[in-house]
């Protein structure tokens, strides 16, 4: 079995919308840090992943809002395949949503897919009226320490 075996959405050629965010967009693969053949000496690792791209509406005034959002974690069995994760977020980008609540449904679909040890999801919005915002929320697993 290769890594991307099970990888539904590379060159699928699949139109893709971008009014409602889209969780199952979202794909995953086995973790090369966990135990097994890949990781013999048993390292660990985490992943920083940054998406400058990100773009939704604000719900109150349909204005588009710009981040860029930061994923780091501590994977557990899986790992995000990043041009899924490229099209998830892009299914945000013409959905009003508060910044805070973009951020907080990122980190609960990565965490539902990935079941990582930790995760932080934070999203760098551009100024909007001199005010920079930029949420921040976290997950650990309980029994990851």
């Amino acid at each position: 079995m290769t890594l991307h075996e099970h990888l539904q959405h590379l060159g699928s050629g699949t139109t893709y919308r971008y009014d409602q965010p889209d969780a199952a967009l979202l794909e995953r693969f086995p973790n090369p840090f966990a135990r097994g053949e890949l990781n013999p000496a048993g390292v660990t690792g985490t992943l920083n992943i940054s998406c400058p791209e990100f773009t939704s509406l604000c719900p109150v005034t349909g204005q588009p809002d710009f981040a860029t959002i930061v994923i780091d974690m501590e994977p557990d069995q899986w790992c995000v395949e990043s041009k899924s994760l490229k099209l998830y977020l892009g299914s945000f980008r013409m959905h009003g949503e508060f910044h805070e609540a973009c951020v907080c449904r990122i980190a609960n679909d990565l965490v539902a897919l990935l079941q990582p040890r930790w995760l932080r999801v934070e999203g760098r919005f551009t100024p909007r009226g001199g005010i920079p915002l930029w949420p921040k929320v976290e997950y650990r697993r309980p029994d990851a320490g």
